[in-house]
């Protein structure tokens, strides 16, 4: 696939989104979807839609004294939310995207820490703002609602005011030239071990990224992306700018349960998600197919078209039109990134001629560090390092396996108001990753697991959770898992490898109807050890815990280790 034009680098937001404004004038950069009862309202906002709105909302902020000042932005992916943060992005003011599945403490104390003088909220979010403001503890001084309600700023009033001054005269916030060395974005990342840490990105970092991943992935201006990830976590608001530089159309979807029909409504071509949601897509569509008993047909087709592809014939899309259309009909390419993927998972999209690709990266790295990408795929892999970084794997054991570092302008500045951390991670400008892999001969680099997360037994070998987690999630009866080491009874040196299974109430409930609990938990046990006859023998599961109570999680949907694995503890005793 060829690209529509040569992709600039710019070293700021403000230059990139005047730029896509000018070149995809006409073209809409987002859909909203109003429901009125019955009735269904779209409203499309332009490219230049969007730069005006950007304008007039900037320039109220800073009729309200935020230059130079800090701005929290809390609620679910909308129009609104995007022309907030890009608002702050392109008038110097310090974006602090915040996390609306928060509890109220938790909120609370990221807009104290963050020092934010303005926040502007999702109106499903007004008790918790009410609360917050009544308390007096922060240092905010304007509150803004996406919708209007009596004691809160109007976001729309604000926009109405900002068109007013500009068309005054007033040019202070669009003449503003921004810094793209100096914080711009201060976000949280959803420790699952310990408190939040308040990550300080900069421009240059992020339209760097933007760059590196223009360079690499085709992106269409004809393309629709539909924003499922949160637009706080840095791959939503980094995704978000990438399709912004492109040309493309963005809608907002109505929910998971809704995703099949967003998908056909809005013709997505584009879809930027997390393993759990693709693994979602992937079951879905392999359940039905299963109903109609098509599964050996399918996997027929699949080996056929394989085949044809190494002579250069390419029917997947013809031949699998039925399975596309379960997606949408126009699905073209899908981004993962977050956690690992099942590798078949990966492969099966890209046999029926949905390009999928994976992705690596962290909040501090903002965030892309490898990816796939058209000509570089490889299986289990996370793709090749991005152009602007340098990537290595540092204190190698004898396998080639080692922390992964990197340096590069997309590194963050640190964390805020913690040297102590910061110097911990950041060394001689190497980033410290946490994340353990190998680079193969090839380039391609292969993420095996979290440094802390890893089980080392007493003889020195290795175990990687989630390699473990992938296979026993695969099982139907399962809905997830979490591997992890138990100390051993027999030897207090050592430990055994153990999981903890919730099991799927619906699936157990029509397979095995009249099953109890302990003979569930057989039927599970015998599963999973058909699953160690696959193993090494020191990787062998020789601990279940049964439960149908759902994993403690971040809002990102990773498991908090700590929490999980001191639950247990005390459960058994």
């Amino acid at each position: 696939m060829k690209k529509e034009q040569t992709v600039i680098k710019f070293d700021n937001i403000k230059d990139l989104l005047y730029h896509s404004a000018n070149t995809y004038a006409d073209n809409i950069a987002f859909t909203t979807k109003i429901k009125k009862g019955k009735e269904v309202e779209y409203i499309n906002h332009t490219y230049t839609n969007l730069l005006e709105d950007i304008n007039y909302f900037g320039t109220s902020l800073y009729k309200l004294g935020l230059q130079g000042k800090r701005s929290a932005v809390v609620g679910h992916n909308c129009y609104e939310w995007t022309v907030a943060h890009l608002s702050n992005l392109l008038g110097g003011i310090v974006s602090v995207p915040l996390d609306k599945g928060l509890q109220i403490g938790e909120l609370e104390d990221s807009l104290i820490r963050s020092e934010v003088e303005a926040i502007v909220f999702d109106e499903k979010l007004k008790d918790v703002i009410e609360e917050i403001k009544t308390s007096g503890k922060t240092n905010i001084k304007h509150f803004i609602c996406f919708s209007k309600l009596p004691g809160f700023l109007y976001f729309y009033d604000l926009i109405d005011d900002g068109k007013k001054a500009i068309e005054a005269g007033y040019s202070e916030y669009i003449n503003y030239k921004v810094n793209p060395s100096a914080m711009s974005i201060l976000l949280f990342t959803s420790g699952t071990t310990s408190k939040s840490k308040a990550v300080m990105l900069n421009q240059n970092g992020i339209a760097t990224n933007i760059y590196d991943m223009q360079l690499v992935e085709t992106f269409y201006s004809t393309d629709v992306n539909i924003a499922f990830l949160p637009y706080h976590h840095i791959f939503g608001s980094t995704g978000m700018l990438v399709m912004l530089a492109s040309g493309v159309k963005t809608v907002f979807p109505d929910g998971l349960r809704y995703i099949q029909q967003n998908l056909k409504e809005y013709k997505v071509s584009v879809f930027v998600g997390v393993p759990v949601l693709i693994d979602k897509m992937y079951s879905t569509i392999m359940k039905e197919v299963e109903k109609q008993g098509k599964t050996r047909l399918i996997n027929f087709m699949i080996k056929l078209s394989n085949f044809l592809l190494k002579l250069h014939i390419d029917i997947r899309r013809k031949v699998f039109k039925q399975l596309i259309d379960a997606l949408g009909g126009n699905m073209r390419f899908v981004i993962s990134g977050g956690a690992p993927l099942d590798k078949r998972v990966g492969k099966w999209f890209n046999s029926i001629g949905i390009h999928l690709v994976q992705g690596y990266g962290l909040t501090e790295t903002s965030p892309v560090i490898s990816a796939e990408n058209d000509t570089c795929v490889k299986e289990g892999s996370v793709g090749i390092p991005m152009g602007s970084l340098d990537v290595k794997i540092n204190n190698k054991d004898a396998n080639g396996i080692g922390e992964i570092i990197v340096k590069g302008p997309n590194v963050m500045l640190g964390y805020y108001k913690n040297e102590e951390q910061t110097n911990e991670v950041l060394k001689d400008g190497w980033f410290h990753t946490g994340d353990l892999g190998y680079i193969d001969d090839d380039g391609y680099l292969f993420i095996t697991g979290r440094q802390k997360d890893l089980i080392v037994l007493k003889n020195g070998k290795k175990v990687f959770p989630e390699e473990l987690e992938i296979l026993i999630n695969r099982l139907d009866e399962v809905e997830e898992c979490f591997v992890y080491g138990l100390p051993d009874a027999q030897d207090s040196n050592d430990v055994k490898v153990s999981v903890e299974v919730v099991y799927n109430e619906t699936v157990t409930k029509s397979k095995y109807p009249n099953a109890t609990e302990q003979e569930l938990k057989d039927i599970i046990w015998n599963e999973i050890k058909e699953i160690n006859k696959t193993l090494p023998m020191y990787k062998y599961i020789k601990h279940l815990v049964l439960t149908k109570e759902p994993l403690i999680k971040t809002t990102t949907n990773k498991i908090k280790r700590n929490e999980e694995l001191k639950k247990i503890i005390e459960l058994e005793g």
